[in-house]
């Protein structure tokens, strides 16, 4: 396979991951004649397009649950988003600072707080900075690092070590999916990694979350929660599942999304 173009030999490494379940960097540089770290660099990029999930070393095909992008996201439970973004932000006071993730359900929380005098907003999402962009009233840190563009969300080594320096009263949370045994499904590992600390950096831990997400697991990767956190979610949630949450510790809150 010596010679195929990138686009090509990224579908065919897709195909195979798709076919045998998981192949290591080496296998693939073998397969293709090129180098490891050409593997490397096609392996992050499919893995920012949602088509394959990283492991350590390897690649997994995502096909059954392929993540989607953060415009497809955009109008998915847009009233239920909405509803929950308003309770979210009339617990907030001036003073405080919070940590807001990436995603766009935590960007409607972001789009709510930008007239909330004295507040300091860190977030690890461009959807929140660019709707607190233009607010006179909110201090925003961005915690930089590596870029997924198909969250729009920064990951990564400097992440991480941004929040180390930092410590707040809330941070929001979004998920993939969120299960009372399991916690917060991500499709990245680099994402558990950071929800994990963004969580041990703040007082209080709150998850952002449509009934739809509620028992999910698309992938592979998951958050573990704290023994105290609350889950926001909406009034379509199935009973027997908030439940189950409750059972475990998690506070719940249930907001129903306005008429009309």
């Amino acid at each position: 396979m010596a010679g195929m173009r990138t686009r090509d030999r990224r579908d065919e490494i897709v195909r195979l991951a798709t076919t045998t379940g998981l192949a290591s960097v080496d296998e693939l540089a073998d397969t293709f004649e090129v180098t490891a770290s050409t593997i490397r660099r096609d392996l992050a990029r499919l893995t920012d397009e949602g088509r394959v999930a990283r492991t350590y070393g390897g690649a997994m095909a995502l096909l059954a649950h392929p993540e989607p992008s953060l415009r497809q996201r955009t109008q998915e439970a847009f009233a239920e988003k909405t509803a929950m973004a308003r309770w979210a932000a009339a617990e907030i006071s001036s003073g405080e600072t919070i940590l807001l993730d990436a995603g766009t359900t935590v960007g409607a929380l972001a789009r709510e707080l930008r007239d909330v005098p004295q507040l300091t907003v860190a977030t690890t999402g461009l959807t929140a900075l660019t709707e607190l962009a233009g607010s006179e009233s909110v201090h925003v840190e961005c915690l930089g690092g590596t870029l997924r563009h198909l969250s729009q969300g920064f990951v990564g080594p400097l992440t991480e070590a941004a929040l180390e320096r930092m410590t707040f009263d809330r941070v929001y949370l979004g998920a993939d999916g969120v299960t009372p045994d399991n916690g917060l499904c991500e499709a990245d590992l680099q994402q558990t990694r950071l929800k994990e600390l963004m969580m041990r950096r703040a007082n209080e831990v709150y998850v952002l979350a449509h009934a739809e997400k509620l028992g999910r697991s698309p992938f592979h990767s998951w958050v573990r929660m704290p023994s105290r956190w609350t889950l926001v979610t909406d009034d379509r949630a199935d009973p027997r599942l908030v439940d189950e949450f409750t059972a475990r510790g998690a506070a719940v809150v249930t907001v129903a999304p306005e008429a009309g």
